[in-house]
C-alpha cells in the first residue's frame, strides 16, 4: 500500500470518528428529551371546545395545537381563589416567556364576563402574552366542557353552587394531550393546583399562603414539554 493511500485512510478516520461521536451525542440528547417528555403521564386527549376570547375571536382546542398550554376555570369577579390562580398564572407567564406557550382561562360566569369585560380584566392583571385567552360563551356549554375536563364547576341551576369551581389546572402538550407528573407514590397527579398554601408540601391551602409548590412543578413540566 502506498504512503498516499495510508495517509488518506488515516485522514478519513480522523474525520469519521469525531463525526460519529457528535452523532451519538445528538442521539443521546434526543433520547434524553424524549424520556423527559414520556416521563409525564398522558391523562387523555383535551376535550373539544370553541369559545370567544377577550378580543371577540373564536378560540378552539385546534387553534391551540402546537402550543403547550394551561387550562383553568375561573370568573373575573371571584373574590377568593381566582385572584390567587391568576397571580400564579402571571408568574408562570413571566417565567416561561415563550411564544409556544399559552393559557386558556374559561369563565364560569359568562353573563357578567363579556369579551369586553374580560379584556379589561386581562389588562388589570397585567397579561402580556397574546396566547393567554380569556374565554366566554354559553354557560351550559361551559359546564359540559368542564365535565369533560373532569374539573369541578358548580351546577348552573344551583344558586349556592353555580359559581363554585375547582382550583385545578390542566397541562396540555403540543399534540393536544393532557399531561401530568407522577407523585412520590408513582401515581399520576392528573391536575395541578393553582392555589397558595400555608406549607411547602402543599397540604394546607390558604389564600394568603406564601407557598405555591404546584406553580414550581408546573414551570418545570412546561419547560420539559417545550424542549
Amino acid at each position: 500500500m502506498s504512503k498516499n493511500n495510508k495517509t488518506n485512510k488515516s485522514a478519513k478516520r480522523k474525520v469519521i470518528i469525531p463525526l460519529a461521536i457528535i452523532a451519538l451525542l445528538f442521539l443521546g440528547i434526543g433520547v434524553g428529551m424524549s424520556y423527559f417528555k414520556k416521563s409525564l403521564y398522558t391523562v387523555m386527549k383535551v376535550p373539544n371546545f370553541e369559545l370567544t376570547d377577550q378580543n371577540n375571536k373564536k378560540i378552539t382546542n385546534k387553534d391551540m395545537l402546537g402550543k403547550v398550554y394551561l387550562v383553568e376555570f375561573f370568573f373575573s369577579r371571584c373574590p377568593t381563589i381566582c385572584p390567587v390562580m391568576n397571580s400564579n398564572m402571571r408568574a408562570i407567564e413571566d417565567e416561561i416567556n415563550n411564544p409556544d406557550f399559552g393559557i386558556v382561562s374559561i369563565s364560569i360566569d359568562p353573563e357578567n364576563d363579556t369579551p369586553e369585560l374580560l379584556k379589561q380584566h386581562a389588562k388589570r392583571i397585567g397579561v402580556k402574552s397574546p396566547n393567554w385567552h380569556f374565554l366566554t360563551g354559553n354557560r351550559d356549554y361551559i359546564g359540559k366542557v368542564a365535565d369533560q375536563f373532569n374539573i369541578y364547576v358548580g351546577d348552573k341551576e344551583d344558586e349556592g353552587e353555580n359559581l363554585n369551581h375547582s382550583g385545578m389546572i390542566a397541562l396540555v402538550d403540543q399534540e393536544g394531550n393532557i399531561r401530568c407528573r407522577y407523585n412520590k407514590d408513582n401515581m399520576p397527579i392528573l391536575y395541578y393546583s393553582g392555589l397558595n398554601y400555608e406549607d411547602a408540601e402543599g397540604k394546607v391551602p390558604k389564600l394568603t399562603g406564601k407557598y405555591h409548590p404546584d406553580r414550581e412543578i408546573l414551570i418545570e413540566d412546561i419547560k420539559k414539554l417545550l424542549k
